[in-house]
């Protein structure tokens, strides 16, 4: 019998250039002299025999070599051909297989073709990656990845020697490959082998991959996000019903792989108890390893329970190469790291900050990526996710690549990734990073190295529909989440709803209150009282974001000083400047984020490659400043005053902002549908205590000492009011009533009206309407 198929396309294949390998191997129906045979075709680059195995009948058949001594046929006269299995022998070794070009219908469908090339494709990351599957009663992984201009993809592995000759990957439309793969399972290794029109080849890792290598390997790995059993249906039933900005967020920021380290002789264990080989943290901190998302679980969570945060922050967790980005040049989009463990790991992570009534939020990076060469740069031979004009597509200071946003299915991939977050891994929020590289076309370009929109303006509108996108569809699948923008200039209405024009978020960090803030606690008390304004210019814009107010990661590394170190004067000092810092902080309109080492006062700055210095933990004034935390935190979380109108004007009254020569301010914070539920703040910015001062208040009555900052627990000199004040009838601050107050030194005090208590002698007076000062 002649030959089957054209020696041309025989030449396509073993030369991989055929781009529906489908058409040449695998099962197909022929007719020759007038009959109805089947002809199975194979390409095995290093095999020299093969059969034809047909294991329900326990027959097989051999197949013979045409035209290449490595492409076989075998012509069977039957009428139909199914579940068919290759044996193949390679020198000494041989296996038997399925055949994966016997399975012949795409699982990408149309309609998620159409979805994905118009950016609306929600859920691509359940499409495009690789995914257990079961194919004709065939178990084993599909795979699918978008590279348009590709001339060729396959899969490489250790199933097939890391040979991208021998699993070529079929072309659909919009430039989708896809290749079932039978028999691989869940950790198995691999890659994209993707060749440009020239022929020139890029190992890729899977741009929708679910779990990649530990570093500085990069291959990819299968898994399943489906299998773990999850516990927070509750919590995730609580989230959906709930408006997170009425309830106090104060939000502990992580660095998983510095936070704390293991020893690399005690390694951690898996789900099953198995040991877990280390992940050794770099050869600064020999003998370090990075703990498990389950050990960070027994520890962290239990640590940030106790100091009452609400919320952890974690620093970027998907996949990065360097330690030294802290995770924010990413190259494993759908990928939690490998330094800690499983995909089920962080699940379980995650799980147990929920059972402990902790919100986990992630920080995210749409902003750039960067240029390894296994990542998304150049990933087909072309700029595909980024622009391939370098004033627009690179970041010459951080070298990394930018999105290109205009393009849909970029936007696609970036969209479906935010929600991927929330879908698989049940996250409460997340961190949008260095959103203002993405809004501005100049952002750190030199003039004449950047190109103006098709108005001429510098805004990056492409950047800013994307953006919107991203928060319309995260809230419409996931409402009560957070979307918090990292934004650092005067872009109006990022945290407004995308219906009123603004970009969709529901916060904004305040990095203009922090920039002054941190400005003014730097100088030495006595120069404060020429920069009242540093304190009071934040209340002039607070309400025209929904803002929260962060101290950071970036605040305590290049040089800048840890939190402490920025604080002036001797020992006793730097701790009061902290805990009024912290203080006024917390009784201040806006949401709240700290650093992780901020809460105990580290003398040094932040070390990507170290621990947190624990160790001061044994000393007093350490010791203290974290309970102070904690004390701050559950005094935060049981005033409805300080959280639940934190982004209208109606919950913020001045007292007196004018005391510039004492540097001094008093301000009153109000709850949401409740004008007699208050909170009166005065803070004294100088070591100086002043006695006898006189603060305007709106009603008569007992007005308790909530919290005091110079408290002899947290480390102060106990200066303060003996419990609380009662107010007299003495105008004061354009207040019908007043207190005489002790101010302590560098101490911020909170008072609230306590309602049981009446003037002995005198019946507690009404005021016609308490809500007016």
């Amino acid at each position: 019998m002649g030959m089957t198929v054209a020696p041309d396309q025989i030449e396509r294949i073993v030369w991989n250039q055929h781009q529906n390998p489908f058409e040449v191997l695998g099962p197909h129906q022929v007719e020759q002299e007038g009959k109805k045979i089947w002809v199975v075709r194979a390409y095995l680059p290093r095999a020299s025999e093969a059969w034809v195995v047909f294991p329900e009948e326990r027959t097989e058949f051999p197949m013979t070599s045409v035209h290449h001594p490595h492409f076989f046929e075998c012509v069977l006269d039957t009428p139909e051909i199914k579940n068919y299995q290759l044996r193949v022998k390679e020198g000494d070794r041989s296996y038997v297989s399925y055949d994966p070009y016997a399975f012949r219908s795409p699982h990408i469908t149309d309609l998620d073709i159409h979805l994905f090339a118009e950016g609306n494709h929600h859920r691509i990351y359940e499409k495009l990656g690789a995914h257990l599957s079961e194919v004709e009663g065939v178990k084993g992984v599909y795979f699918a990845v978008w590279a348009p201009n590709a001339r060729n993809v396959s899969l490489l592995g250790d199933f097939n020697h890391w040979d991208g000759r021998e699993h070529q990957m079929r072309r659909l439309g919009n430039g989708i490959w896809e290749l079932f793969i039978p028999g691989l399972e869940v950790g198995t290794s691999y890659k994209y082998e993707v060749k440009n029109q020239a022929g020139h080849i890029y190992e890729k890792s899977d741009p929708y991959g679910y779990s990649q290598e530990v570093r500085p390997k990069t291959a990819s790995i299968v898994a399943d996000l489906d299998r773990y059993t999850w516990n927070d249906s509750e919590w995730m039933e609580k989230r959906r019903h709930t408006e997170p900005l009425t309830k106090p967020i104060s939000v502990y920021e992580v660095h998983l792989g510095s936070w704390l380290h293991g020893a690399a002789s005690e390694p951690g264990l898996d789900s099953k108890g198995n040991p877990v080989p280390p992940v050794i943290v770099a050869d600064l901190k020999p003998g370090a390893r990075f703990l498990t998302y389950r050990e960070l679980a027994d520890r962290l969570i239990p640590y940030a329970k106790e100091l009452g945060f609400t919320h952890l922050e974690l620093l970027p967790i998907a996949e990065h190469p360097f330690d030294g980005s802290w995770g924010y040049q990413v190259t494993g989009y759908y990928a939690c790291t490998s330094r800690h463990g499983s995909p089920e790991d962080f699940m379980y992570f995650v799980d147990q900050c929920h059972a402990n009534d902790i919100g986990v939020i992630v920080d995210w990076v749409p902003g750039h990526f960067p240029k390894d060469g296994h990542g998304l740069a150049n990933f087909d031979g072309t700029a595909l996710y980024e622009h391939a004009d370098p004033r627009k597509g690179e970041h010459k200071e951080w070298g990394t690549l930018v999105f290109n946003y205009g393009r849909n299915e970029v936007r696609n991939f970036l969209v479906a990734n935010a929600l991927f977050w929330f879908d698989k891994y049940h996250i409460d929020g997340i961190r949008v990073d260095a959103v203002a590289s993405m809004l501005y076309l100049d952002y750190l370009r030199p003039t004449g190295e950047w190109v103006p929109n098709q108005y001429g303006g510098r805004e990056n509108i492409e950047a800013a529909d994307f953006l919107r996108q991203m928060n319309h569809v995260l809230f419409g699948y996931f409402p009560g989440a957070l979307s918090i923008a990292e934004e650092s200039t005067t872009w109006p209405m990022v945290s407004w709803p995308t219906y009123m024009g603004g970009l969709g978020f529901n916060l904004k960090w305040s990095m203009g209150w922090m920039h002054d803030m941190l400005d003014y606690f730097h100088m030495d008390p006595w120069f404060r009282q020429f920069h009242q304004n540093n304190v009071t210019f934040s209340i002039m814009y607070a309400f025209s974001e929904n803002f929260m107010l962060a101290l950071s990661h970036d605040e305590v590394v290049h040089g800048k000083s840890p939190m402490i170190g920025k604080m002036p004067g001797d020992e006793w000092q730097k701790f009061a400047n902290l805990r009024a810092l912290y203080t006024y902080m917390f009784a201040h309109p806006g949401k709240k984020t700290l650093f992780m080492s901020m809460e105990f006062g580290q003398w040094t700055e932040w070390n990507v490659w170290g621990d947190l210095d624990w160790h001061l933990l044994q000393f007093e004034p350490h010791q203290k400043l974290k309970y102070f935390i904690s004390r701050l935190n559950e005094l935060y979380k049981s005033q409805p005053a300080l959280y639940t109108q934190d982004f209208s004007a109606d919950g913020f009254e001045w007292i007196d902002c004018s005391d510039n020569r004492h540097s001094v301010v008093a301000f009153l914070r109000r709850a949401k549908d409740d004008v007699s539920e208050y909170v009166i703040t005065v803070c004294n910015f100088t070591p100086q205590p002043h006695a006898h001062y006189r603060v305007g208040v709106p009603e008569l009555g007992f007005y308790t000492e909530l919290f005091n900052s110079d408290s002899r627990e947290y480390g102060g000199s106990n200066m303060g009011n003996l419990g609380g004040k009662w107010a007299e009838e003495w105008s004061y601050h354009n207040c019908p009533y007043s207190i005489d107050l002790c101010l302590p030194p560098l101490g911020v005090i909170m008072l609230k009206l306590d309602r049981s208590k009446v003037m002995p002698g005198l019946a507690a007076k009404e005021v016609s309407d308490p809500g007016e000062l």
